[in-house]
């Protein structure tokens, strides 16, 4: 199974609220590296996005540890990479600043890989990371071999001002991004401010599936995740208990993580149920850690054992 992974990397600064300052890469690396952490020898990850040229190098040496990942479709960018700044009040509370964000990613450089792929995130990091009529053309290219896209709308809700500070605003074209998705996953800050007609939850999930959706899933951090489905015609709720986290050490890349790891449970079996289960699990691990450095103790526990490099950035 190849899966292919877009959206835009990033280097996090968080301020964490014990005054602590971290830094690590951020964005779709935890997708990446989650992936690559539950992969088994017959799964391979193919990101495709850009990085900037000064860091290009280390950023390939740093994927290039997983023998899942297939790194030709990263490609250096001038000019330095997106940098996230994270100051968080407390664990659920934070304010965000984005700079040098990527242009978005043109559909020719995703479009060489769309014949290998047998399933595709699009995790939209930056809020840039495609245009929508490039999220079109890849519907249509892997539309008559049904290769499921799961859409993590993220930061697609999120509009950005002069100071580089990002606030939620509605997305007037929602419609359109979700259409013909075969999963959609948002936190319940980015369903709220999703429509302008400001839909409630239930709402959302009855209009989305009708868009050809088979699986709506709203991530609720400490509180589990709820799954919105269509069973026998009818839309079904289905609420996640949370997850058997033993201590919250950083959220940040938590919700990167669960829709890695929905997605290589969900490409495999087309259960979203037991897949947004498998992701509420790992995504209760990944928060245990500062960062992604933990993302590595996702193999010990739920991956197939591959062999991981020592080899660091």
């Amino acid at each position: 199974m190849n899966i292919l992974v877009i959206g835009h990397p990033c280097f996090d600064v968080i301020q964490h609220p014990n005054g602590e300052e971290t830094e690590s890469y951020g964005g779709i690396y935890y997708s990446v590296a989650t992936l690559a952490n539950l992969a088994d020898e017959h799964t391979s990850i193919l990101p495709v996005f850009p990085i900037g040229e000064n860091e290009y190098d280390r950023y390939i040496k740093e994927l290039s540890r997983y023998p899942a990942v297939d790194t030709s479709g990263i490609y250096p960018h001038k000019g330095p990479s997106n940098k996230v700044c994270l100051v968080y009040a407390d664990t659920n509370t934070r304010v965000e600043c984005s700079k040098n964000i990527f242009p978005p990613i043109p559909f020719p450089t995703v479009q060489r890989f769309l014949s290998r792929a047998d399933g595709i995130l699009v995790n939209m990091i930056s809020g840039f990371d495609l245009e929508l009529e490039t999220l079109d053309y890849i519907r249509m290219a892997v539309r008559d071999r049904h290769v499921p896209i799961h859409l993590d709308v993220h930061s697609l809700t999120l509009g950005i001002d002069q100071e580089h500070r990002r606030s939620r605003r509605p997305l007037p074209v929602w419609r359109r991004w979700c259409f013909m998705i075969e999963t959609v996953q948002m936190n319940e800050e980015e369903a709220a401010g999703l429509t302008p007609d400001h839909l409630d939850e239930r709402n959302l999930a009855l209009q989305l599936l009708a868009l050809g959706g088979r699986g709506f899933i709203i991530t609720r951090a400490e509180r589990g995740a709820t799954v919105y489905g269509q069973e026998h015609k009818h839309v079904k709720r289905h609420d996640l208990p949370p997850a058997s986290a033993s201590k919250v050490v950083d959220p940040t890349g938590s919700g990167d993580v669960f829709g890695a790891a929905f997605s290589c449970r969900y490409f495999q079996t087309r259960d979203v149920l037991g897949a947004a289960a498998f992701a509420n699990e790992v995504a209760g691990l990944s928060i245990e850690f500062a960062g992604p450095g933990g993302l590595d103790e996702i193999r010990q526990r739920y991956g197939m054992n591959q062999r991981v490099s020592d080899a660091t950035a």
